[in-house]
């Protein structure tokens, strides 16, 4: 098993199809990712699967569904599930969202915004504190990719992120395609952004595909599906975060549109050549 920190290295997100192609040669990529709530169950293909790659690679969990932003309380039983996976699968990253996905009697299966005001940096530090000491390990906290601003939003989202990372101990979890969707739809350049944060904190890149939609008035937003490849803008983002920080974990996200196993591997080669190049300049 391989629970050891990381500090480089590039690989997906984990899709079953993919499975025997992954299996019969591990050393192309350099760990994997999980959706956690997909193995709350006890059995099955997934733990199958997944019982033989953990042995051979570093593992990701990546939860999509606390609600970590929300006004309701953690659901307790989410976080005892979260906490067995991690216990039967122990992984070297776990992460979650800056987003909310239910009121606590309904869930919403969706990574929604939250505002960012000081009453909602409060509850997020103490759901995240909270989530912290269930599993007894620091988490990462991803940005979101965003569509709209809250008009009683009266801080910056880097600045939320910084100041969650400070008094809640977590680490960051720094989506790059993210990072230049909510700066396109909403304004803001990623170069400030970036400026914003505590960049140590950054413990894992995610990197993904995202579309692009022409609205009725002419303006142009950006949609992350993660059915495509990653565009050229965020490679070039990718490469200017290496020359601040260095390398970090890197996973490819490609959730819709799935793939053959050789187009993904293009794109993991593409981030260790990113790392590798960085490594010979250093």
């Amino acid at each position: 098993m391989h629970n050891f920190p990381l500090t480089r290295g590039a690989g997906v997100g984990f899709k079953p199809q993919h499975f025997e192609a992954l299996f019969s040669d591990t050393s192309r990529i350099d760990l994997l990712e999980i959706h956690a709530e997909n193995y709350f169950g006890d059995g099955g293909l997934l733990h199958f699967q997944l019982e033989r790659l953990h042995a051979l690679l570093p593992l990701s969990i990546h939860g999509v569904g606390l609600s970590l932003g929300g006004a309701a309380p953690l659901n307790t039983r989410h976080l005892q599930q979260l906490k067995r996976l991690c216990e039967r699968y122990p992984p070297a990253l776990v992460s979650e969202h800056l987003a909310w996905a239910g009121d606590g009697q309904q869930f919403l299966a969706d990574l929604l915004p939250i505002a960012y005001t000081s009453a909602t940096l409060e509850r997020t530090i103490d759901h995240v504190a909270q989530l912290q000491d269930v599993l007894g390990r620091r988490v990462l906290i991803e940005n979101p990719a965003a569509y709209i601003t809250f008009s009683d939003s009266h801080l910056r989202e880097a600045d939320f992120l910084a100041e969650l990372s400070a008094r809640s101990g977590c680490g960051l979890l720094l989506d790059l395609n993210n990072l230049l969707i909510s700066c396109h739809n909403n304004g803001g350049t990623a170069e400030h952004y970036l400026h914003s944060l505590p960049l140590e904190d950054v413990g894992e890149l995610h990197l993904a595909g995202h579309s692009q939609h022409k609205l009725s008035n002419g303006r142009t937003v950006l949609i992350d599906d993660h059915g495509s490849a990653v565009s050229d803008q965020t490679w070039l983002l990718y490469q200017h975060l290496h020359d601040m920080i260095g390398a970090r974990p890197t996973i490819i996200e490609w959730d819709h549109d799935v793939p053959a196993w050789e187009v993904l591997m293009r794109e993991v080669t593409m981030a260790r050549s990113h790392q590798q190049e960085h490594r010979h300049e250093r």
